[in-house]
């Protein structure tokens, strides 16, 4: 069987190589919607999407994030000319899954209109530091809301490889 989803899921790929052109409106528009109706525990909907698409705030943020990875001379979000952060309440029990499903469609809804995405991570460690928690204020994002990742996107500066062969353990039918 076979279905534009379907098709989009075994196609889409972490790009790790980005021109400077900027998301255009509608696709990022489209991207984001899919971001909100991720599925959450409950239907308590514990997400929160930042975006950033200002230079200067990405730098702020890839450097963060290059500086707890170890490698202070980085560059983790690989010229993405839009990062969107995804927060999670961390008083709601799902939190982490609905977290990262907030992040699975942002990914897969960024490949259905034709944008690059990657998740790049840290972001839980950048936004328990000092700094971090003072970009949040700054955004209004409540102390309660953990950082689970940033979907960086923008368009492919290369095409990124072709998939890995599936494992042929990953299905056990009983």
């Amino acid at each position: 069987m076979t279905n534009e989803v379907l098709t989009c899921l075994k196609a889409r790929r972490s790009c790790r190589n980005y021109t400077n052109r900027q998301v255009d409106e509608e696709a990022l528009a489209a991207i984001l919607e899919a971001g909100t109706f991720a599925p959450s525990g409950m239907g308590r909907q514990s997400g929160k999407i930042v975006v950033l698409q200002d230079p200067e705030d990405i730098a702020q943020l890839e450097r963060m994030n290059a500086a707890i990875m170890g490698h202070p001379d980085a560059h983790p979000f690989y010229g993405a000319p839009t990062v969107c952060i995804v927060f999670a309440d961390s008083r709601v029990f799902t939190h982490l899954e609905d977290g990262a499903l907030v992040m699975g469609n942002l990914l897969n809804a960024a490949c259905s209109v034709g944008v690059a995405s990657c998740w790049i991570h840290r972001a839980r460690e950048e936004f328990a530091s000092e700094e971090g928690k003072k970009l949040m204020a700054k955004w209004g994002i409540d102390e309660n809301y953990v950082g689970i990742g940033h979907c960086i996107l923008g368009y492919a500066a290369t095409k990124p490889a072709a998939a890995k062969e599936r494992k042929t353990n990953f299905i056990v039918r009983v």
